[in-house]
């Protein structure tokens, strides 16, 4: 018994696996954070580029928002 006990004490493959599923976790987070923020940016471009379209043709541009797309009145 006590042979046993000295060996789920020395085992360390538990402590592994949850090494990884912390950097995993951790890599996870780092990605969302990154791809939030460049998610913003890249909405506020295209938005630039339709307004630049949109006057170019002569147009009024309205502003695009997180919940309807911008329009172009000409």
């Amino acid at each position: 018994m006590i042979k046993v006990i000295r060996s789920f004490v020395k085992d360390e493959s538990g402590a592994t696996a949850i090494e990884y599923g912390l950097i995993a976790a951790l890599v996870a987070l780092v990605g969302v954070i990154a791809f939030t923020a460049v998610g913003d940016t890249v909405f506020d471009v295209f938005d630039e580029i339709a307004e630049q379209l949109c006057e170019g043709a002569g147009g009024t541009y309205t502003a695009s928002t997180s919940s309807a797309a911008g329009s172009c009145a000409v």
